[in-house]
């Protein structure tokens, strides 16, 4: 965009919205795309309010601080790769030119445990409360 922050760095423009971004926005979210100084990609900062004056630059910068972290780990294509983003970025899981950490992160145990949980909250939560949950979800219905 042409927009600077002394602290979040460069602001992206996205091309549409993504699911997630339709997910956030359902719980009044927004957000914006920056890449801070020395990254390599640009981070997603969902947000209430105004992301540019009701956080502080500590409060910006730790965030920025977790977040590149754990991507680094979850995402290594895009937030360990060896080269920054252009102008124009396109994030791609199937770049080669990335850095693996030395944390393992086992995407296929992640989707499995995903799997037990949602078994989980089906059994304990979802059908005990079933009528419950209808009743209060029908106010909220598109």
């Amino acid at each position: 965009t042409g927009n600077q922050h002394p602290v979040l760095g460069i602001e992206y423009q996205p091309g549409g919205s993504s699911l997630t971004e339709k997910y956030f926005n359902k719980m009044d979210l927004q957000v914006r795309y920056f890449m801070p100084k020395n990254s390599v990609a640009p981070l997603a900062f969902y947000f209430s309010g105004d992301l540019l004056s009701d956080y502080t630059n500590l409060e910006l910068i730790s965030t920025i601080s977790t977040m590149e972290t754990f991507q680094k780990i979850y995402r290594p294509e895009i937030y360990n790769a060896n080269a920054a983003a252009g102008q124009c970025y396109q994030p791609n899981l199937n770049h080669q030119d990335h850095s693996l950490t030395k944390i393992v992160y086992d995407r296929e145990e992640r989707s499995q445990l995903a799997i037990e949980q949602g078994k989980f909250t089906e059994e304990h939560f979802i059908k005990p409360y079933k009528d419950i949950l209808e009743k209060w979800s029908a106010h909220y219905a598109l």
